[in-house]
């Protein structure tokens, strides 16, 4: 699925695929902004993108169904 992620102060957003589900991600979103701890996710391919949590400008969590490619009838 994909996340993208807008910090404060900062003019492009972060954005990967994550195979982490959209709950398992919610709840760390929120985690961070409670507690001002980083944010951590990991993408598909196993790097970890960290961003400290009183950064968070917004988190934008995507589908969990892949886009679907061809003709569909």
């Amino acid at each position: 699925m994909e996340i993208r992620i807008g910090v404060q102060h900062v003019a492009r957003e972060v954005v990967l695929e994550s195979d982490q589900s959209a709950d398992e991600v919610q709840k760390l979103v929120e985690t961070a902004l409670e507690k001002g701890t980083p944010l951590v996710l990991a993408d598909e391919r196993g790097h970890h993108v960290v961003i400290p949590g009183s950064e968070l400008g917004y988190v934008d969590i995507g589908s969990e169904q892949r886009g679907r490619v061809g003709f569909g009838g």
